[in-house]
């Protein structure tokens, strides 16, 4: 089974993708290459899956069911607590760590004697391939290893015949399924509300984005069928796709703000900061991982693109399969990595970043309008003509899911100002998430990450209980810090919307063309 292997390393083979006319022509024509070579990989390997398949299917049948069962394949990824395999490793890649539960200091269950009348998820695609720049960038350091290594310490040896199997910017099987499952995990968790309401759905329009809100609706529906207290009827959702086109309004998807996205100041900072922290964590496993490959002579960036391979190799195998090129790494070297990569999102999308949270303001007034069932108010990034149709912006659901990237959720966490209590991150020295106020890419924006937004009454009925909101990221309560929480992690919906004041006044829009 080894030449199979060799056929189709990376398993089956975002963020947007790096412009092709980013790309010289001689980049493009390397991943041409690549893919023809990848496509033909893939139609040998289905051809001989197909035929194995049948032979399978023959020799069950011709026994008596008691031996020769297939092995089950593996379960790493559930609804209710995410990818659990590896957790040692694969809970600290950063952003392309796949969705688990984090660990919540506050119970996140419902509350007893409280009865839920809202839920807002606002979710990441779920786990993709690298994006085209990025695959391009991976083929050339592969090569790079396999021309120039002397010979091949101990565990490394598999790169001598790695062939990169990976594609660019699409879902994977195991990213597709991943959102199924937290649509299982939305209805159950809210099917007080799901049973008798409709949700509506929401989605940037950017290929993955899409599918994985279709993939979501499916896990829903799942449940939905499942329920037999519901008497609500068993049909695909509805998605409404908003643009990503350059120069249109897009709550999901960050782009009008000219100060931060045309280079500068505001887009150097998250590199300035991963650029110290990398000199100062690299430079001894980069002497170790040369020492295994003499002759090849790794930079402190290639280093990072090699570790890059094992999530995005892991997360291309259906079930989740730890790569070999995972091995190469000890825990604590995962661990530097992963704050590696909460350095880029806290410092260039997120609150450490001057302009980060004003690029997530017109989502969150979204929210606003949402919770309180009044028109939206916000001179940002909101599309006034989809905002004010009852149509494309209803203020009349109880439920709702919106569907974007990694960096927009950043910047909408950072506009809703749940991390505003934490110090700004150290760029020298590692701190633990529990230390940063819950804060790392890994347990904010992993693939499918999830924002969950609920009201609930308590202590009361609908008419006289008292409204109360509350935010969980990836299953974590978090206390907002512009509010006074209760024990639950809980505030009253006016004091709630009163603390957004930041989103509610534009946050710092004003400067985007200063």
């Amino acid at each position: 089974m080894d030449w199979i292997r060799s056929l189709f390393p990376g398993g089956r083979p975002e963020y947007t993708s790096l412009p092709k006319d980013e790309l010289s022509a001689g980049q493009r024509r390397v991943f041409r290459e690549h893919e023809h070579k990848r496509k033909l990989r893939l139609l040998i390997v289905a051809m001989f899956v197909t035929i194995l398949a049948i032979l399978g299917l023959l020799f069950i049948q011709a026994t008596d069911g008691s031996n020769g069962r297939p092995r089950r394949l593996r379960k790493c990824d559930t609804p209710d607590l995410g990818f659990q395999c590896d957790a040692n490793i694969s809970h600290s890649w950063g952003q392309y760590s796949p969705y688990f539960a984090v660990p919540s200091e506050i119970d996140p269950a419902i509350p007893q004697e409280c009865e839920l009348t809202f839920a807002q998820v606002l979710s990441r695609h779920g786990a993709r391939d690298p994006t085209l720049g990025k695959s391009v960038q991976y083929i050339y350091l592969v090569n790079r290893i396999q021309e120039n290594a002397e010979r091949y310490g101990s565990g490394f040896e598999f790169l001598k015949t790695y062939k990169f199997g990976l594609g660019a910017d699409q879902l994977t099987l195991f990213g597709e399924r991943q959102m199924v499952n937290s649509g299982l995990q939305f209805y159950n968790r809210y099917q007080s509300l799901a049973s008798k309401s409709v949700p509506f759905v929401r989605a940037s329009d950017q290929n993955r984005v899409v599918v994985s809100a279709k993939n979501w609706t499916q896990g829903y529906n799942t449940a939905l069928k499942k329920d037999e207290s519901s008497n609500l009827p068993h049909k695909p959702l509805p998605i409404l796709e908003i643009s990503e086109a350059k120069g249109l309004n897009n709550t999901l998807s960050h782009g009008l703000c000219d100060a931060f996205e045309k280079g500068g100041k505001y887009s150097e900072v998250g590199d300035s900061a991963q650029a110290t922290y990398l000199a100062t964590f690299a430079p001894p496993i980069n002497a170790r991982i040369n020492a295994n490959l003499p002759g090849v002579n790794l930079t402190n960036e290639d280093l990072i693109s090699l570790m890059d391979l094992c999530p995005f190799n892991t997360v291309a195998s259906p079930t989740g399969v730890l790569s070999p090129f995972c091995d190469l790494f000890t825990e604590e070297e995962w661990k530097l990595y992963d704050y590696y990569e909460s350095l880029g999102k806290y410092y260039g999308y997120g609150p450490g970043n001057p302009l980060g949270p004003t690029q997530g303001v017109g989502w969150v007034n979204e929210l606003i309008a949402r919770l309180t069932r009044r028109p939206v108010e916000d001179h940002t990034t909101t599309n006034s003509t989809l905002d004010e149709s009852p149509e494309t912006f209803p203020l009349d659901r109880e439920l709702y899911a919106d569907f974007s990237h990694d960096n927009d959720m950043m910047g909408i966490l950072g506009a809703l100002g749940v991390y505003n209590g934490v110090k700004p991150l150290n760029n020298n020295t590692r701190q633990e998430p529990e230390d940063a106020g819950g804060f790392s890419a890994a347990w904010t924006v992993a693939f499918a990450a999830r924002i969950y937004v609920e009201k609930m009454v308590c202590g009361g009925t609908k008419g006289n209980g008292e409204e109360l909101v509350r935010i969980l990221v990836n299953g974590r309560v978090v206390k907002p810090h512009n509010c006074e929480a209760d024990d639950f992690g809980r505030c009253k919906l006016d004091q709630f919307v009163e603390g957004l004041e930041f989103a509610r006044k534009g946050g710092k829009w004003g400067e985007c063309w200063a």
